[in-house]
């Protein structure tokens, strides 16, 4: 009993480090200055959506020194929240720069896993994208198959199967004093979804010690079979800004990548950046 207890104790202090956190301080700026800044960039926001019909290079001025004040938060008040990244996110995709979109709305996915507004923001700057790239089929087999896995939330999956855990040893302890057939069905169940769901949060664990996650934010990278522009294209198109990838190797100022659907190429290192 107290061993499986210190596996859930394991597990929730994980998730917390993951997802929990809302903030982190290594702060240049004091509190006061970063609070000032917030109300200048959601003032500045605000002015700029009201002028973006009647003068939209104004709006587009007054959105840039938003995500100016929205990046000095983050970089010089240490700050790393979810509505920090999702308000920046948004400054973005006014400026038209989808890939500082998708890559800030994936970073306040980090913080924000249920929010449902980020959820179709996230999707609808994906629509707008240049490159479409699908899924490897393998990837969308794996989604339906364990569907609950891809989409249930960290939070959910952990409730379920603390939940899961304690009505086994529950309905076990019951079965002590009472001698029903039906108990050790409700045992079974019990102790199978535990293992599921205990077992989707160490997937995802491992998942994220070992997929890096990152955006290209040029608006167009030639992508090569190689770490040098001597290399031939890897693709007849080049890559445009909001492509997602996963990093595979890095070396010097090149990254090899792989795209959703499998393919690999090398891309340089200052046209992309990575979610965490």
């Amino acid at each position: 009993m107290l061993r499986h207890i210190h596996i859930i104790v394991i597990i929730v202090m994980a998730l917390l480090q993951v997802a929990g956190l809302k903030s982190v301080y290594s702060a240049t700026i004091d509190k006061a200055q970063v609070s000032a800044l917030y109300d200048e960039a959601k003032d500045l926001f605000k002015k700029a959506d009201e002028a973006s019909v009647r003068y939209p290079q104004e709006a587009q001025s007054l959105y840039a020194k938003a995500a100016m004040r929205y990046e000095r938060i983050i970089r010089d008040g240490g700050i790393y929240n979810g509505k920090i990244f999702y308000n920046l996110g948004n400054v973005y995709f006014r400026m038209n720069d989808l890939g500082r979109a998708i890559l800030n709305y994936r970073r306040a996915e980090l913080y924000l896993p249920d929010d449902t507004n980020l959820k179709q923001n996230l999707g609808y700057a994906r629509e707008k994208r240049r490159d479409q790239i699908e899924e490897k089929q393998e990837t969308k087999i794996l989604k339906t198959l364990f569907f609950w896995h891809y989409d249930l939330s960290k939070k959910v999956r952990l409730i379920a199967f603390i939940v899961s855990f304690m009505l086994t040893w529950g309905f076990a302890c019951a079965r002590v004093f009472i001698k029903r057939s039906f108990l050790g069905w409700c045992i079974a169940v019990g102790a199978a979804l535990s293992l599921l769901f205990a077992g989707s949060i160490a997937a995802d664990e491992i998942s994220r010690d070992k997929n890096l996650p990152g955006v290209i934010i040029s608006s167009e990278v030639t992508a090569r079979q190689g770490n040098s522009e001597t290399y031939e294209h890897s693709f007849k198109d080049p890559l445009h800004a909001g492509t997602e990838f996963i990093l595979l190797e890095e070396r010097g100022e090149w990254l090899n990548i792989e795209l959703a659907d499998a393919r690999a190429c090398w891309v340089p290192a200052k046209d992309v950046e990575m979610v965490r």
